[in-house]
């Protein structure tokens, strides 16, 4: 009798699986993703996205969009500019934003520099630089919910994180007020001061978001595919020369072909040395990388082994 059931079993996964009805593994993503967005809009009064111009925003954006099609998206976007971005992500940043009619809103880490609010770090890099302009500006414009791109697969730190990540007044995060999360049902309650970061791509991998990259058609910044560039080497990575101080006495410079598998401020995302100039040679090129994106081209998470959730507790996304 238990055989029988069991072959029942199996036949009806089979029978399902071919369904017509049955949503594919991209589409599933998709589907809790669209939801997610549409959870904080009847929830929340002033909800932002997180948008740099990278791959993960870029996706979100393209979710967002989907969501509310046709009506616009109801959220507005801030970035936190280290004022160390790369050029071609910047200028893709702006046309998104004229295209969609979108606005957007911008916390300069430069402007806290220029005001003495913020020091320069020995190192060059910004990074951890963002943290106070990111969370004074969620304060400022009394953000409630704020997007952000985070994928469990990228850090540790991230995979601890819930869809809904409750930050207190100070935009701090304690782990141990970690909220339960079943069946897809999201606890947004928050008290005066308080908001919430939201992540809808937690479930998503690497991969993921390149096959539906590759799916829909989404358009990129260059640098995420094989280009011929002027780079210098420390630390293990392929660097961008620039006015962030690099590169150093003993540093190098020559041309290489690479392609970023992340992007940040110039002086921590490294390049990686890659042939892939297409979508096709990407997805065939992560498919065997046995490195997340973070963990092999970021220097700001190698500084040590709780760099991140040490972030993420002060207040980083």
């Amino acid at each position: 009798m238990t055989t029988s059931l069991t072959s029942a079993a199996a036949a009806q996964e089979a029978e399902e699986a071919d369904s017509p009805y049955a949503l594919s593994h991209l589409d599933a993503l998709e589907s809790e993703a669209v939801h997610i967005f549409r959870e904080v809009a009847g929830e929340f009064e002033r909800p932002v996205i997180l948008f740099s111009g990278g791959k993960d925003s870029i996706l979100m954006l393209h979710l967002a969009l989907k969501a509310f099609a046709p009506a616009p998206v109801p959220f507005s976007l801030l970035h936190v500019d280290t004022g160390h971005n790369f050029p071609e992500v910047l200028d893709y940043r702006d046309r998104t934003v004229e295209r969609h009619g979108l606005r957007l809103h911008v916390a300069s880490v430069q402007d806290y520099i220029d005001r003495g609010v913020l020091k320069e770090r020995a190192d060059g890099t910004r990074n951890p630089l963002q943290t106070l302009p990111l969370t004074e500006k969620i304060q400022a414009e009394k953000f409630d919910a704020v997007f952000g791109g985070g994928r469990r697969d990228e850090e540790k730190a991230r995979a601890k994180e819930r869809v809904f990540s409750l930050r207190d007044e100070f935009s701090q995060w304690d782990p141990r007020r970690q909220r339960p999360e079943l069946w897809n049902l999201y606890n947004g309650r928050h008290a005066p001061g308080e908001h919430v970061r939201v992540f809808p791509l937690s479930n998503w991998t690497e991969l993921d978001v390149w096959q539906y990259i590759a799916r829909e058609g989404i358009e990129l910044p260059a640098i995420y595919y094989a280009h011929e560039r002027e780079v210098f080497g420390r630390g293990g990575m392929w660097l961008t020369a620039g006015e962030w101080g690099g590169p150093k006495d003993g540093e190098t410079v020559v041309e290489r072909k690479v392609r970023y598998r992340t992007v940040g401020d110039m002086s921590c995302t490294g390049a990686v040395d890659s042939d892939a100039d297409s979508i096709e040679k990407v997805i065939a090129e992560i498919a065997v990388s046995r490195l997340t994106e973070r963990g092999a081209t970021r220097a700001d998470d190698k500084m040590s082994e709780a760099a991140m959730e040490d972030r993420k507790r002060e207040g980083y996304f």
